[in-house]
């Protein structure tokens, strides 16, 4: 077996040596979709399972049956070293090359047919970020057509009310817990201030990504999706000390001043907000905060769209979610829908 290359080089050549020559149709071909690959992580340690030579063709639905043929009885036992017949845990060995439909392979990605107008609201609300990444991500190999291109350029970002409002819930999150390293520290729960602190370090670095407009892959990636932002007012040397502190006090002190990098990035994102970012007690508590209510305000000041207006703040299902079951499944996600209309209605709450 050949040496570590990264999967996208890998997947595209095997697309133009192999796959290409096959089709014989007008067709779009890419690497989208779940995987380290796609996102550009993986690392000798991905080839041990769900890795190797793949890609997804797109065809007309009248020549999927001819492609799909020719293309299968075109498959070599292995490419440049790396065997076709791919899998992982219990399930079977066998090639990934996918022939399909682009609106059928988007139906399985989001577990549901979106129409020519693009997401609504609702829409974006239940689409993971994590697929978002893997669908804007990763490499197209062929798209004479331009609809892998339109499709990613309407993905590529949330609305700007979906945003503000997303960002309304983020903070929403920090504001819920920021006094809770100084009241744990009060009991001498010393485990429990530790993992407050890591909740609110995760929030920190995916309200990070929010306002760098990059979207957030799943926690094994989080960290590495988080260090490749900009960093220059050194926020992740913050959340690292808070992380690393031995003490609440010192680690109360370090999530603080992550705080305020986070209430001066958010400042930057708008000429119309100029927030004070100073700590302040909490109440007539010794904790120190940033007052994260602040920034829910101030983020929903941009927000007009009548739907999200009348949601609680309850964030989009991967806020509301921490379950990689439900998350990773397309399936069930679509169930959810009513849930954001029921509260869009004005379900009493």
């Amino acid at each position: 077996m050949s040496g570590f290359r990264p999967g996208l080089e890998l997947c595209r050549d095997f697309y133009e040596e192999v796959v290409a020559p096959a089709v014989l149709a007008p067709h779009s071909a890419a690497l989208l979709g779940p995987g380290s690959d796609v996102l550009g992580y993986d690392t000798q340690r991905s080839t041990d399972h769900d890795w190797g030579p793949r890609c997804q063709v797109y065809v007309q639905a009248p020549d999927l049956d001819a492609v799909r043929s020719r293309v299968l009885a075109a498959l070599p036992e292995s490419f440049q070293g790396w065997p076709l017949a791919i899998g992982k845990d219990e399930e079977r060995l066998q090639p990934h090359v996918l022939i399909t439909t682009v609106p059928a392979w988007l139906e399985g990605e989001l577990g549901w047919r979106l129409d020519e107008r693009g997401p609504t609201v609702v829409d974006w609300l239940l689409i993971p970020q994590t697929r978002l990444l893997g669908l804007t991500r990763g490499a197209v190999f062929a798209d004479p057509a331009g609809d892998l291109a339109d499709l990613r350029r309407r993905l590529a970002w949330f609305p700007d009310s979906v945003w503000w409002w997303l960002l309304a819930c983020q903070w929403q999150r920090l504001s819920q817990e920021e006094p809770f390293i100084q009241r744990t520290a009060e009991v001498g729960d010393e485990l429990g201030s530790a993992v407050v602190a890591g909740r609110l370090v995760r929030d920190s670095m995916r309200l990070a990504l929010l306002m760098g407009r990059r979207y957030a892959p799943y926690s094994k990636w989080l960290g590495t999706a988080f260090a490749r932002l900009p960093d220059p007012d050194g926020l992740g040397s913050r959340l690292a000390e808070s992380m690393a502190a031995g003490t609440p006090t010192a680690r109360e002190a370090a999530l603080g001043r992550a705080y305020q990098l986070l209430g001066e990035r958010f400042n930057a994102l708008s000429s119309n907000t100029r927030l004070d970012t100073s700590l302040r007690p909490f109440h007539d508590r010794p904790a120190l905060v940033l007052g994260a209510d602040r920034f829910v305000a101030a983020s929903l000041d941009h927000v007009d769209d009548p739907i999200l207006t009348r949601l609680p703040l309850v964030g989009a299902v991967d806020q509301l979610l921490d379950c990689t079951d439900v998350l990773a499944n397309a399936a069930l996600i679509p169930p959810m829908r009513c849930y954001y209309d029921a509260l869009a209605a004005g379900i009493p709450r």
